[in-house]
């Protein structure tokens, strides 16, 4: 009976290890399936990566073609890349026909067309008197006088002495007067027009500051404005309140903005600070010429915006002004073209702030030209 017991748990262990080699052979069968599927799903992941399009062949264009500045005109801006601006001015004598500024656009092509720059009449204004015929020239006209009449304009009556005005332009190519030159009996003498003052030269005009020299009649609460020849009195407003946008004047020549309620997107969009600057010109004077500066600069202890940009938005119809970067932090109102006088043009120009692409606030300069009726 011992024996037999025995030998019964011999045949139960071989039993079971034939079943444990059974289920190992199973479970290898079955590992050895899963390695070849993930293999298979791997090469077919590898095949469609390797069919897709190249980066740089779908990539939009990020500069546009060059452009030329018009005949009898001028470019300014040199720089294609998307976003960038090219101005355009002509040359006097000459109007603009066409857009003044082109953008680079995203798909590499200028917005607009092209501008081109058309003679403009000189006599069209009647600039010759006492009968005189104006005959045109190039950028330039001339006066062709009657009997007895002389002068740029055929403005003097001849004299029955010697004009020594007249004999010196003829002689000389020039004026011996900066204004105007007066022929008197046997001699001349210079003069200059109301609000300029002659000086120890006896041929040169300068303009008297009626604001310094306190010459003016401003009453309180305006402000003198020195002009060429004269003065302006002057007392600027603050924007109208519309809605939760309103100002407060901080000084006779700024405003600023009332605090905004946290939920007025249109009050935040608002220009925080509005200016107003004064600038009195010569006539015709020589183009191109920087006229204002604006910048912005951080308060102590506080870090300031990390990008701004600037621009016109508004009184520049006739495209005589651009708007500039100069510096990072710095944007120039720039002439382009020469203004004749007497005339007065207002033109606004605006700087934004930026920070990490966000805006965050708006300035608002409003400048105003001054032209004086003489070149000096």
């Amino acid at each position: 009976m011992l024996y037999s017991q025995s030998c019964m748990d011999k045949h139960q262990v071989v039993g079971v290890l034939r079943q444990m080699e059974k289920f190992l052979k199973g479970q290898e069968m079955r590992f050895t399936e899963g390695i070849r599927i993930m293999k298979s799903k791997l090469a077919a992941l590898q095949n469609s990566v390797s069919k897709l399009p190249q980066a740089d062949q779908s990539a939009a264009p990020t500069t546009c073609p060059s452009l030329e500045a018009p005949t009898h005109g001028r470019k300014f801006g040199s720089k294609y890349a998307v976003g960038h601006e090219v101005h355009f001015t002509c040359s006097q004598g000459y109007h603009l026909v066409g857009p003044g500024t082109r953008v680079c656009q995203d798909n590499g092509s200028w917005s607009g067309i092209s501008a081109i720059c058309k003679d403009v009449s000189e006599c069209a204004s009647n600039p010759c008197q006492n009968g005189g015929t104006c005959v045109e020239g190039v950028n330039q006209y001339k006066c062709t006088c009657p009997q007895n009449w002389s002068g740029s304009h055929c403005q003097h009556q001849t004299q029955t002495d010697v004009n020594e005005c007249e004999v010196y332009r003829l002689d000389q190519g020039g004026k011996l007067c900066v204004h105007e030159c007066v022929n008197v009996p046997g001699s001349y003498h210079c003069s200059c027009p109301s609000g300029y003052k002659l000086l120890p030269d006896g041929r040169s005009c300068e303009d008297v500051d009626e604001c310094l020299s306190q010459q003016h009649n401003c009453s309180r609460g305006t402000t003198c404005i020195n002009t060429g020849g004269g003065f302006q009195c002057v007392n600027p407003e603050c924007p109208r309140s519309h809605g939760n946008i309103s100002y407060v004047k901080t000084s006779p020549f700024q405003c600023e903005r009332n605090p905004c309620p946290m939920d007025s997107r249109s009050c935040h969009l608002a220009p925080k600070t509005v200016s107003f600057h004064y600038l009195s010109l010569p006539s015709n004077l020589q183009t191109p010429a920087t006229l204002f500066r604006m910048a912005t600069a951080a308060a102590p202890g506080r870090t300031g915006p990390d990008s701004l940009r600037f621009g016109i938005v508004g009184g520049n119809s006739r495209s005589i002004f651009i708007m500039q970067r100069s510096d990072r932090q710095t944007g120039e109102l720039i002439l382009v073209q020469q203004l004749r006088g007497p005339q007065e043009i207002s033109v606004d120009v605006d700087m934004s702030e930026y920070s990490d692409r966000t805006f965050q606030a708006k300035h608002v300069a409003k400048v105003h030209v001054l032209v004086s009726p003489y070149n000096f």
